[in-house]
């Protein structure tokens, strides 16, 4: 099997999707990390109608089919959308159908997956060492990143492992966010379609070899860390 990927790589249509897709997980996953945690920590606070909005969206994905949330997204974020036009005007950017789109298309994929049990994590076992931390008088941000942090650090590295995975596999936002161009926006997993319907099923089988070998790391780092 190893000998059988190996000889893809010597393809340019093998090569750009597996390093693209490398370059846009990096990104993702310290996006989802950052804004993860601290999107978390909002939530598990006091609950208000802006925070029960902002869950109702962070955990969308989870129940909306992604080609219909894809679609939403770039009526928003395309060149006739109200993000996309200011983006345009006012710093020359365009989101859609460059790296950046697959990277948000990605990022708002696994996101709910890191939130929701950090959030719930938070709200449970870090609740009472918050307490007790306040007693002593430490800040609400020192508690957050010397205790409360350290005390949920397993579940934010399964959460994130779970995030990864998710993000790995996006199809329907990314195709929606990034068009799935051929030596520019096109992931693993969108070149696999392509492999699929231009009927190159030994390059198809090859490139979701490697998507399973990264899969499996990404499931014992997750077994790891729930030990």
């Amino acid at each position: 099997m190893t000998g059988f990927i190996w000889d893809y790589f010597k393809d340019d249509r093998f090569l750009f999707p597996l390093f693209f897709t490398a370059k846009v997980t990096a990104v993702t996953t310290l996006l989802q990390l950052v804004f993860g945690v601290l999107l978390a920590k909002y939530l598990s606070q006091k609950p208000s109608p802006l925070r029960s909005a902002t869950d109702l969206v962070i955990t969308l994905p989870l129940v909306f089919p992604p080609i219909a949330l894809g679609f939403l997204l770039l009526l928003i974020l395309g060149k006739g959308g109200p993000v996309g036009v200011l983006l345009d005007h006012f710093l020359g950017v365009r989101i859609i159908f460059t790296f950046w789109g697959v990277v948000i298309a990605s990022f708002i994929a696994g996101l709910p997956l890191i939130v929701k049990p950090v959030q719930a994590a938070i709200q449970g076992t870090a609740l009472s060492l918050m307490e007790a931390s306040y007693t002593l008088g430490k800040s609400e941000w020192q508690t957050f990143f010397h205790v409360v942090l350290p005390s949920i650090k397993r579940t934010i590295i399964s959460g994130l492992s779970l995030a990864f995975g998710r993000s790995l596999g996006e199809v329907g936002m990314t195709l929606m966010l990034g068009g799935n161009i051929v030596g520019k926006t096109n992931t693993l997993s969108l070149e696999i379609y392509n492999a699929v319907f231009s009927g190159e099923f030994d390059r198809a089988m090859a490139l979701a070899a490697v998507l399973g070998l990264i899969s499996a790391g990404v499931f014992i780092s997750f077994k790891k860390s729930s030990a």
